[in-house]
C-alpha cells in the first residue's frame, strides 16, 4: 500500500534587481556612434542650406520680375468714354485707386472679369488694356429721366420711373420734374404717381433737349399733364406730348432770340399746320 504525497504549495517569488544592479548594467554611450550623428547632422544642415538657396533665388527672381513689370508696364495714356456726369479725372481716380493701379498688368489682373459699381449715376465701369502703358476706361451710365425734391434731398430716377440714386446736389444734365403727386420715395422703387407714362414722356424730353443742346432748369407737369419748359426767365408751354418733337426743335430757334427776356412762350397749339407760336413778355 502507498503512501500518498503531501502537496507543498509553492509560492512565486518575483526577483527585482538592487539599484546597485541597475546601476552596473547601465552604459549611457552604448548606441552612441560619433561618426553616424555627425553625418545626421551634416545631412540636416545641407538640406536647409539648399531649401535656403531654393528660397533666395525665388526672392530675387521675384524681384527682378516685379522691377521689370513696373518699369514697361506704366500707365501713361488713359482714355475715358461715355461718362457725362463725372469728368474724366474723376472717373480716372475711381479706376486708379491705389499705386499699384498706375500698372497695366496690375489693372488687368485686378478688373479682370469683373466691372467696376457701385457709383452713383453708373451703371457699370470696364477696363480694357490696349497696349502696356495704354488703357480705356468704358462708362455705362444709368439712363437718369429726371430728379425730383423730397425732404432735402434730391432723387433721381430712371425712364420706368424708378429711383436710382439720391444725392444733397443738383445736377446740370437733367432738369428738375415738379408738379408730381406722390406721398412717399423709396430707393429702387417706382415713384407712386398715378399716371406712369409720365416717366417715359420725361426722358424723351430730356433727351431731346440733349439732343439740341437745350438745358432746362425746370420741367413742370399742372393736373392734366401738361407740360411746361423753364429756361431762366422764359416759361415755355409746350401742352401735351403732340408733335413734341416739332416743338423742342423749334425751340433751339426761338430760345436765343429771347435771351435776357422773361415771359411765356405759348407752344400750346402748335402742329405741323398752323406753327402757332406767340411770345408774352412781363415787365420786369
Amino acid at each position: 500500500m502507498t503512501k500518498k504525497r503531501k502537496r507543498v504549495k509553492r509560492r512565486r517569488i518575483e526577483y527585482r534587481p538592487t539599484l546597485q544592479e541597475r546601476l552596473k548594467d547601465f552604459h549611457p554611450f552604448r548606441n552612441f556612434h560619433p561618426f553616424r550623428g555627425l553625418g545626421r547632422s551634416l545631412f540636416m544642415h545641407k538640406s536647409l542650406y539648399i531649401i535656403g538657396g531654393i528660397l533666395l533665388v525665388l526672392l530675387l527672381a521675384g524681384g527682378l520680375t516685379f522691377k521689370y513689370i513696373n518699369d514697361n508696364y506704366t500707365v501713361t495714356n488713359i482714355y475715358v468714354s461715355g461718362n457725362t456726369h463725372y469728368t474724366n479725372e474723376e472717373i480716372i481716380d475711381m479706376v486708379m485707386d491705389d499705386a499699384l493701379s498706375h500698372n497695366s498688368f496690375f489693372l488687368s489682373l485686378k478688373y479682370r472679369d469683373k466691372s467696376i459699381e457701385n457709383v452713383p449715376f453708373v451703371e457699370k465701369m470696364d477696363v480694357d488694356i490696349l497696349a502696356k502703358d495704354t488703357i480705356r476706361i468704358n462708362v455705362y451710365e444709368k439712363a437718369i429721366a429726371g430728379y425730383i425734391a423730397y425732404l432735402g434731398r434730391y432723387m433721381y430716377f430712371d425712364r420706368d420711373g424708378i429711383v436710382c440714386e439720391s444725392s444733397f446736389e443738383t445736377s446740370d444734365d437733367v432738369p428738375q420734374v415738379m408738379g408730381l403727386d406722390f406721398d412717399y420715395v423709396i430707393m429702387h422703387e417706382k415713384l407712386p404717381v398715378a399716371n406712369q407714362k409720365v416717366f417715359e414722356e420725361i426722358l424723351d424730353i430730356t433727351q431731346l433737349l440733349s439732343k439740341y443742346e437745350l438745358k432746362a432748369d425746370r420741367i413742370l407737369f399742372d393736373s392734366e399733364y401738361d407740360v411746361y419748359l423753364y429756361f431762366g426767365g422764359v416759361e415755355v408751354s409746350l401742352g401735351t406730348e403732340d408733335f413734341i418733337d416739332e416743338k423742342i426743335i423749334q425751340l433751339q430757334y426761338i430760345l436765343p432770340k429771347l435771351s435776357g427776356k422773361t415771359g411765356i412762350l405759348e407752344m400750346k397749339d402748335f402742329d405741323e399746320g398752323t406753327k402757332n407760336i406767340t411770345f408774352e413778355e412781363k415787365n420786369q
